[in-house]
């Protein structure tokens, strides 16, 4: 089956040169152009990618983020022409999984896109495979369904978040370090820096923890990285 890609675009040169590479790569492409229009297509249509700007009319791409957010788990990769780190660091608090620096290369967007379409094929394989669910007090781990429930009730997670989880619950106490999580999760092809991690682990402690102050799950070991405890 084709994979659709949601371009969201204000800039109609820049959105047709996306959909011009994307399509030439295989890919079934959509285009939206302002940001009402792009979070009412991601629900009529639901992509298995989008790329969003950042600086879009009527809904800047932060917004759209947060709205998309609230009834999809699609990956999105954001664009921004803004150096400021805050503006990388705000889109993946509010539930981005990568992004990219104008002015880029279609090559680079390409890239991207593989990459991002290719974790979530292989996850999918993987969970496919699994029959079980991973047990911690009230939490649990549904490996099959994909699927994270506390106190019975589902927890909604972004693709990224349930890799991360599941890839330290399976190894309760063992502790990974920033790089390792990075190339293990987000895979050796990934452009971002470890801070990544740190927001990651902080919006699935918020979503995990009774006090993400005090975690009870997800553990930091000061100066090495991170672990599950399982107990």
């Amino acid at each position: 089956m084709t994979e659709k890609i949601l371009v969201v675009d204000d800039e109609k040169p820049i959105a047709d040169i996306l959909r011009y590479n994307l399509e030439q790569a295989g890919y079934e492409v959509i285009v939206a152009y302002d940001g009402e229009e792009a979070v009412a297509k991601a629900k009529s249509t639901a992509p298995d990618l989008m790329i969003l700007d950042i600086m879009l009319p009527k809904l800047d791409g932060f917004s759209v983020c947060r709205q998309v957010r609230i009834f999809s788990q699609v990956p999105i990769l954001m664009l921004t022409a803004k150096e400021e780190e805050i503006d990388k660091i705000l889109g993946l608090e509010l539930g981005a999984d990568d992004y990219v620096t104008k002015p880029f290369s279609p090559r680079e967007i390409l890239a991207r896109v593989k990459a991002i379409l290719r974790r979530m094929q292989t996850a999918g394989e993987q969970q496919g495979q699994a029959s079980r669910v991973l047990a911690f007090g009230d939490l649990e781990i549904d490996l099959e369904r994909v699927e994270v429930r506390k106190e019975s009730r589902s927890l909604e997670l972004t693709p990224r978040e349930f890799d991360l989880l599941k890839y330290l619950a399976l190894s309760p106490g063992r502790v990974f370090s920033r790089e390792q999580l990075l190339e293990e999760v987000w895979g050796f092809d990934y452009y971002g820096d470890i801070r990544t991690v740190d927001v990651a682990i902080r919006r699935l402690r918020e979503k995990l923890e009774e006090d993400p102050g005090n975690p009870r799950y997800i553990q930091t070991r000061r100066g090495a990285g991170y672990y599950f405890r399982g107990n």
